[in-house]
This record gives structure tokens, sequence and C-alpha cells, in this order.
């Protein structure tokens, strides 16, 4: 397991998030000792998808307006259909996800979750994959599309699905650990 002692990570997330992409990464990702914050574009309750139906409700710990990239060392992007759907919508959400990209700091995306990276302009002349349904817009976003558990172009880490979630937390959390801490103090 690794040490994430003093680490903070961000999760965006809005309604339909796939449960087990948010709810398993904020578990093991804490478990190794980070702050792991649900990031929100509004107070209240969130509601997660779990094989076709709604499930799981999520308290976010804070809204896109009250955060900023030097508040945290790491971005997690759960999938779902609904979640990226939602997010890339926003343009707030957007911005952020750009500016963490930007900065150098990780940033994962699972599922669906890479269309918030194709919003975003992240994937042009990347090494990346998504959920199989969203490859063509991965491609023509101009991703170069690999079918494995989880990529690694830099500081952006995708995954294809909830089975590879084993993999895709610890990437995330490899990333986490062997980067400086960036975050500004307050």
């Amino acid at each position: 397991m690794w040490n994430l002692t003093g680490k903070r990570i961000a999760i965006l997330a809005a309604r339909g998030f796939e449960e087990s992409e948010l709810v398993e990464p904020r578990s093991k990702l804490a478990a190794a000792g980070a702050t792991v914050h649900v990031i929100s574009l509004k107070h209240g309750e969130i509601r997660g998808w779990k094989a076709g139906n709604w499930s799981a409700h999520v308290s976010p710990d804070k809204t896109i307006d009250e955060v900023t990239v030097d508040d945290y060392d790491a971005l997690v992007i759960p999938g779902g259909q609904i979640n990226p759907d939602l997010l890339r919508a926003d343009p707030r959400a957007v911005a952020f996800v750009r500016a963490f990209a930007q900065s150098g700091k990780p940033v994962g995306a699972i599922c669906h979750g890479p269309w918030l990276l194709i919003e975003a302009g992240l994937v042009r002349g990347r090494r990346a994959t998504s959920y199989h349904s969203i490859r063509t817009d991965m491609k023509n976003a101009g991703a170069e599309w690999i079918d494995e558990a989880a990529v690694v172009d830099g500081n952006l880490i995708t995954s294809r699905r909830p089975d590879d979630l084993p993999v895709f937390i610890d990437t995330v959390a490899e990333l986490v650990a062997a980067a400086p801490e960036q975050r500004k103090a307050k």
C-alpha cells in the first residue's frame, strides 16, 4: 500500500456517478493516508448509479466554486454516463480539470470520465483509454486509444471500467506518492 499521508486528493463528481468509481478510490486513497474530498457543482447530496439503478447518496465536501487546483495534489474523475456528461457541460468543471492537468499534478479519469478530458482539450496527441463505447470520441479528439486497464501519459491516468479499479487506484496512488508536495501553503 502507498503512503499518501499529507496528500490531498479531489474527486470531481456530479449526479449519476458510477458508484464503485467514486466510493472505492475515496476509500482506498484515504486508507493510504490521503485526505480525499468529493467536489461537486453545488451543495447537496449527489446520487450514484449502480447496475442500471440509482444507488448511494454522497454529500460533497466542497463545491467547485470553493476550491482551487492549489488545494490538491491530484484529481480523480469517476465515470458513469450521466456524471461526466453533466460535468463537461459546466464551464467551471472544464476549467478546473484543464488547470489541474496544466499544473502537472496527476489527473485520473475512469470509464466515461475521459469525456471531461476531451472537453478540456487534454487528449490530443496523448495515449489514453476509456470505456469502449467512447473509444471513437477519444480517437476523434486526437487520443491514441489503448485497450489496457490503466494508461499513463505524463500526468494523465485513464482507465476503462469498474473491473480495472484496482489497477487504476494503484496507478493514481503511485503517481501521487511520487509527486513532490505542490500545494501552496494557506
